[in-house]
């Protein structure tokens, strides 16, 4: 039975419709206003074999930090819940992405406490229409959201795009590693009995 769910959150700032299946195929349907985000979350998509649909109406004449954040936000909420009680996940994931000169490493533990260490910086301010400074707070409010322990960190990179482009990819690669089902698990990954 495919883990799935549809969240739904409306603001005075946002409206977003998400439906996430994390035992996808990699589909995206994805329209947040801003295209470089779009193009993070269908590499998202591909490379951790989840399905999204994600249709988002944002205050962007403002500009995209409210959009940016309440995606991050909704998608966390729908990660835990697609996840559910957490009976037989793996919990841990991790991986080593390259991409050209870039290399980023993800770590996530889906342990219901939620941290986000980011050891990121970014050459330059903006990529197409996403102001860099708003990846770690798509982050941040998706590691609290989803209650997540997720580390990010560049080893190394020069050029913008395809730094934050190898995060979002070590991202899904480890989430869904950290999502997968182990046989050998028997109730939850954790010596208290709860996660």
């Amino acid at each position: 039975m495919a883990r799935s769910t549809t969240v739904n959150r409306k603001t005075k700032e946002t409206d977003i419709r998400m439906i996430l299946n994390i035992d996808g195929t990699g589909q995206a349907d994805v329209s947040t206003g801003i295209g470089f985000l779009d193009h993070m979350l269908e590499g998202f998509c591909r490379h951790g074999f989840f399905d999204l649909k994600c249709k988002v109406d944002g205050d962007l004449h403002v500009d995209g930090h409210h959009s940016v954040e309440d995606v991050g936000i909704v998608l966390g909420q729908a990660i835990k819940e697609a996840i559910g009680d957490k009976i037989g996940i793996c919990r841990y994931g991790f991986f080593l992405l390259p991409m050209d000169e870039s290399l980023a490493l993800c770590a996530v533990d889906l342990s219901g406490r939620p941290y986000l260490a980011f050891d990121c910086q970014f050459p330059a301010q903006r990529v197409g229409d996403l102001d860099t400074e708003l990846v770690r707070e798509f982050f941040y409010a998706l590691s609290y959201s989803a209650g997540m322990n997720l580390h990010i960190r560049m080893l190394s990179g020069g050029n913008t795009h395809h730094m934050i482009e190898a995060i979002f990819k070590a991202f899904a690669k480890a989430l869904d590693q950290a999502c997968g089902l182990d046989e050998r698990v028997t109730g939850v990954p954790s010596t208290k009995g709860v996660l």
